[in-house]
């Protein structure tokens, strides 16, 4: 059976939801941007440990100041040569520093084997990269999302998620992870699309 395109998922998802069909309406089809390449992917995992916790404006100017430090060359060797003291001068605190450095480390042993992460299912990806020192459910979550482009993926630890789930359905406050957990199971298997929308909701206010 072939996979379902984004357009196809965002149908499906307005169509069990009036909710959805208007954020469908404001925003189009989904999109989760251009796939990267299975070389990319560790510059993707790199990235996506520098933003955690951070608004988007500032996380991006402190990983723009990383990849100076790292003369573009956003691989595990070029994390490891310019070593601990230059991504802390970008503005890394020491928590994401050691998370980077682990995660260069792993990368070059083989432990993680980005390039076949393709290949496991959602669940065993999750796994395999929470190995890395600080990266919890959250980055992992967005690695799925971003840069494998897995279709049912349903953040429910990200703020952004939360809130606009609340503002699009009017709820009186936020919810709580586990709340949004259970509000996700109607938009299987397509929770991705769904979270997305949830993004744009909460940019909308």
């Amino acid at each position: 059976m072939a996979r379902p395109s984004l357009r196809e998922a965002s149908e499906e998802i307005a169509r069990r939801s009036p909710e959805m069909a208007r954020l469908m309406a404001l925003h189009g089809p989904c999109r989760l941007g251009r796939r990267p390449r299975r070389d990319a992917r560790f510059g993707s995992l790199a990235r996506s440990i520098a933003y955690q916790q951070l608004a988007g404006a500032a996380a991006g100017a402190i990983w723009e100041r990383v990849l100076g430090q790292l003369a573009g060359d956003c691989s595990a060797r070029g994390i490891l040569e310019a070593g601990p003291e230059a991504l802390r001068a970008a503005g890394l605190s020491a928590a994401k520093t050691a998370s980077l450095i682990d995660l260069a480390e792993r990368d070059l042993s083989g432990d993680l084997a980005l390039e076949s992460l393709g290949h496991l299912g959602d669940d065993a990806v999750v796994a395999r990269l929470t190995r890395v020192r600080g990266v919890g459910p959250w980055t992992a979550h967005m690695f799925l999302l971003f840069t494998l482009h897995r279709l049912d993926v349903w953040p429910t630890g990200d703020l952004g998620v939360r809130k606009g789930y609340a503002l699009a359905f009017e709820l009186p406050e936020v919810p709580a992870p586990a709340d949004l957990g259970e509000f996700g199971e109607r938009f299987r298997p397509y929770r991705s699309v769904a979270a997305w929308y949830c993004w744009r909701a909460w940019e909308e206010c």
